[in-house]
């Protein structure tokens, strides 16, 4: 096993080769030297049962792996009951769309902490994956559960990992770049820096979940409060460097997927990681 790249949505290249749908995304990224796709669905699943089983088609055809992203406003932890709870049906249609397009784990935010206590927060962000894991049922997809970038949002490494801790159906998806960002910077910077995080996870959760770690990257500025938007690798200023975690990648014989989140040159700095991972192991 090795680590596996690719992009979480289309790429402006995409777009510029004369490619429209995203029925079309898994082929392209295979031929681009990739090997996994994140379908996005932050701002809402549109598309139909028939459009999401040809894109799980076309990406087992082209040997891609798949995810999803579920949308953004789920929010685990909110305090209004019915929005929150609102949220379990959002992941039950994203299980069911990610289902149909052969697609191994939803993408999921875990919500804000900027009302109540991050301990109340985490609570309630408990309650609602029990609650989503009974509606799901029986299913091969993973419920993740994302670290994020700001500082008013749920979502540390430790809130996580908390939060998965409940159910070994539930797995963590690590943002580098998020948490670099709500650190205010400078938190991934050497190899070990990066290393802790696989070690964290196998201590807290077992040593499975840290081999096949389903990653985020991306260079991300911020301000003060955290997250502010998404850069390229042209960037550097915000980072944080890819290479020294596909160095511990290589130290820590890990497996990850490593799913690239640059501002529209997503397949590109995903094969740049790529490249770098395969020229060190």
């Amino acid at each position: 096993m090795s680590a596996k790249f690719g992009p979480g949505g289309n790429s402006l290249s995409f777009y510029a080769s004369g490619k429209k749908s995203t029925v079309d995304a898994p082929e392209w990224v295979s031929k681009f030297g990739l090997d996994c796709y994140e379908y996005q669905a932050g701002k809402g699943l549109f598309g139909s049962d028939d459009t999401f089983r040809k894109i799980g088609e076309n990406a087992k055809a082209n040997n891609i792996r798949m995810s999803l992203h579920a949308p953004y406003y789920i929010s685990l932890s909110g305090i209004e009951t019915e929005k929150r709870l609102k949220s379990v049906d959002y992941i039950t249609k994203s299980v069911k769309a990610a289902e149909l397009m052969n697609a191994e784990l939803i993408v999921i935010h875990t919500g804000s902490a900027s009302k109540i206590t991050r301990e109340e927060a985490v609570e309630l962000a408990k309650d609602t994956m029990f609650k989503a894991l009974e509606a799901v049922g029986d299913t091969n997809v993973t419920l993740a559960l994302e670290t994020m970038g700001k500082l008013n949002q749920l979502g540390t490494l430790d809130e996580v990992l908390d939060i998965c801790s409940i159910d070994k159906r539930l797995c963590p998806v690590v943002d580098f770049g998020h948490l670099n960002a709500r650190n205010v910077g400078n938190l991934f910077i050497t190899v070990d820096d990066y290393r802790k995080v696989f070690d964290t996870i196998a201590n807290k959760l077992g040593d499975k979940y840290a081999d096949t770690l389903h990653c985020h990257f991306s260079k991300i500025e911020y301000t003060n409060a955290g997250e502010k938007k998404h850069l390229t690798f042209e960037d550097s200023v915000f980072g944080p460097p890819f290479e020294p975690l596909m160095e511990a990648i290589a130290l820590e014989k890990v497996s990850p997927f490593i799913i690239c989140e640059s501002d529209g040159t997503m397949a590109e700095d995903a094969l740049a990681m790529k490249k770098y991972y395969n020229s060190i192991v």
